[in-house]
């Protein structure tokens, strides 16, 4: 996988970014990471009040679209981010195949020698110099990439203008954020409360998909939904891998944690409609019974009856014997996608990168486990019986030859 990075302050997020950021796409790239400044050190310190909102307008604008991702590194870090250790920081995490692009706007790029550690930036990305201000290539004193876009006269600080004027704003961002700045009444707009999600077509696969991803948002707190989003989009890219259907596998990953908040009874009373009883370890830890809780939910609310979406979405914490493949698809991504912080690299470079197409599902599903039964019992926490069952039936050396090919 090869990704292109687009930083900013994104205060609010507009259709010149998403458009610019897929311009770089044909030059060799499969996904955008946009990255949410938490403090530019081009702007105004109280961008900071502002982060959730920024975040979750940027979610919204990417909804069902698997060529974007959100990270939000640079937020969790607080204060001013320096862009070398935001490009360290995503080259760890996500292992892309080659060089990472880095997208510069050219009314930042002159500036950028004077950046910090700007030499070891241009040798670890792709420099991308994309037209902000002026379709004429300019000259820059290191290697880069001239993107030649479409200049769209669009800046953040103008639509917030045009917000606080009570011009034509909404055309210039996504249908999405519209929605997020009118409902919350940001950059004094007008409050109008829009009706709920609505979905009529049901041969509209990716408009079912955005319904799902949209209506899942607004019930998860932010940081919980970045991660949903990105088991959504790495469980697609595996199935894609491995042959079976993404689209299903971005509705289970999307929607696996949808239940991760509720309280301790309404899990219990969402997982025993399913009709099992409580295991002793579900008892005593009701939150390991939110994959069961989900299973029912995305039944009642969603319509959502495929019965290898039931299994991945109830199983991706303990898993079971005899999972299906997209059951482990899901088990897979939800362990090691891109924001968990305590991942080996070396089992992100299996799933994500190229190194890892020889493997196939059945040795990645199992080397996933038996990293995870490691962290586990390492931090003397219980594993489930269902997580037992599937481990001894693999022997360990043949997962750990995986990543030790002299394991005997």
């Amino acid at each position: 996988m090869n990704y292109a990075i687009l930083g900013g302050s994104f205060d609010p997020v507009h259709n010149g970014h998403l458009n610019m950021a897929l311009a770089v796409l044909p030059l060799g790239y499969d996904r955008i990471i946009l990255v949410p400044a938490c403090q530019s050190p081009f702007k105004a310190p109280e961008q900071s009040d502002t982060a959730e909102e920024r975040l979750t307008m940027l979610l919204a604008a990417i909804s069902g679209d698997r060529r974007f991702t959100v990270d939000a590194c640079e937020i969790k870090r607080g204060g001013v981010s320096y862009t070398i250790d935001t490009l360290n920081d995503i080259i760890e995490r996500y292992q892309p195949d080659g060089k990472p692009a880095l997208i510069l706007g050219d009314d930042l790029a002159s500036g950028f020698p004077q950046w910090r550690n700007a030499e070891l930036i241009a040798r670890k990305a792709g420099i991308v110099i994309a037209s902000r201000l002026s379709s004429v290539k300019g000259n820059y004193p290191y290697p880069y990439t001239f993107l030649g876009n479409v200049i769209m006269d669009i800046s953040s600080g103008s639509v917030r203008e045009l917000i606080q004027e009570g011009g034509d704003w909404k055309p210039l961002v996504p249908d999405g954020v519209q929605k997020i700045i009118e409902e919350r009444g940001l950059y004094g707009a007008r409050r109008i409360q829009h009706a709920g999600h609505d979905f009529q077509d049901p041969k509209d696969e990716a408009g079912f998909i955005r319904y799902v991803e949209d209506t899942t948002r607004e019930m998860m707190k932010t940081q919980r939904f970045i991660h949903s989003r990105n088991v959504a989009v790495h469980s697609a890219d595996l199935a894609e891998r491995y042959g079976l259907d993404s689209g299903k596998a971005y509705l289970a990953g999307i929607t696996h944690d949808i239940c991760k908040h509720f309280d301790n009874d309404g899990m219990k009373d969402y997982a025993l409609k399913d009709g099992d009883p409580l295991s002793r370890l579900e008892r005593e830890k009701p939150s390991m019974l939110h994959g069961r809780a989900a299973a029912i939910l995305i039944q009642e609310k969603f319509g959502i009856n495929d019965p290898d979406i039931i299994e991945a979405v109830r199983y991706h914490t303990s898993g079971k014997q005899d999972m299906g493949g997209l059951a482990k698809i899901v088990y897979i991504a939800d362990k090691i996608e891109a924001a968990r912080t305590t991942v080996d690299p070396g089992l992100r470079r299996l799933a994500f990168s190229g190194k890892g197409q020889n493997i196939t599902l059945d040795d990645l599903f199992n080397t996933i486990l038996h990293a995870t039964v490691e962290w586990l019992t390492g931090r003397g926490l219980e594993v489930s019986k269902e997580t037992l069952k599937i481990l001894s039936g693999y022997e360990a050396c043949k997962v750990v030859a995986v990543l030790n090919p002299d394991c005997e």
